[in-house]
């Protein structure tokens, strides 16, 4: 079946959606992963739960608490206004911001799993090169660790394009503005139009499956993420790889 022109215009808006979502989720997550793999602060056990939350939390109550808080009446929607914004709920603006919270555990996770598996010796080697902080992100952490960065990057895009119930509670289904994919098949079916729910949905299926092929093969390639063979130690027995962060 072939598809219409509102199904495009929802495809090509959950690409953008989901570009846009990963490319900031990407700059932000990164420094937020470096710290969690470095610290040692008490607050990192409620950092992290924080982080996690979208992965338990129903994606409606995520959804209703960030309508409430972008809301006219709410301090997010208040600040908007006040700054010539307007406000964000059923604008693009909303969606990028409701699907970066409801994937960045998606994205955090897989790059601090990398820099704690990649520990803190790579980092200190090249501190004794006089390396500064930048040059070791850059040439040591982010090289060793980029099937880590990788896989973040990939289930964030993916997770993006198969968000509904937050982009739904946060952005309605407008037309070119929030209608993506998942809200497209819900109005076909809503409409009774199951033949064009199929096809959008037959190629969601497919695209998840190339997706998660395509990150299997990439794991059993490159082995886990920033992970590096055991050192041995003084009786020349394999000892446990390094803790803690890259620098």
């Amino acid at each position: 079946m072939l598809l219409s022109e509102a199904d495009l215009q929802a495809i090509w808006l959950t690409l953008k959606l989901a570009f846009v979502v990963t490319l900031l989720l990407l700059l932000l997550s990164t420094p937020l992963a470096l710290w969690l793999a470095s610290t040692r602060s008490r607050w990192k056990a409620v950092v992290s739960s924080v982080v996690a939350l979208p992965l338990v939390l129903p994606p409606t109550v995520l959804g209703f608490y960030l309508l409430v808080a972008m809301g006219p009446e709410g301090p997010v929607g208040q600040l908007t206004q006040s700054l010539g914004l307007g406000t964000l709920p059923f604008t693009f603006s909303g969606l990028v911001i409701g699907s970066m919270l409801y994937s960045l555990p998606f994205v955090v996770q897989p790059i601090h799993n990398a820099l704690e598996a990649l520990g803190r010796r790579p980092g200190e080697v090249a501190a004794t090169l006089r390396a500064g902080p930048w040059d070791r992100f850059w040439h040591v952490t982010l090289p060793l660790c980029r099937p880590g960065f990788l896989t973040a990057a990939v289930l964030g895009f993916a997770h993006t394009v198969g968000e509904f119930g937050v982009v739904l509670m946060i952005g309605g289904s407008i037309p070119g503005e929030t209608r993506v994919i998942s809200v497209q098949i819900y109005d076909h079916v809503e409409a009774l139009e199951y033949s064009r729910a199929h096809g959008l949905s037959l190629l969601m299926i497919a695209f998840s499956f190339v997706v998660l092929f395509s990150l299997y093969s990439l794991n059993r390639r490159q082995g886990r993420p920033g992970r590096q063979p055991d050192k041995p130690n003084q009786t020349g027995e394999a000892g446990p790889p390094d803790k803690g962060g890259p620098f």
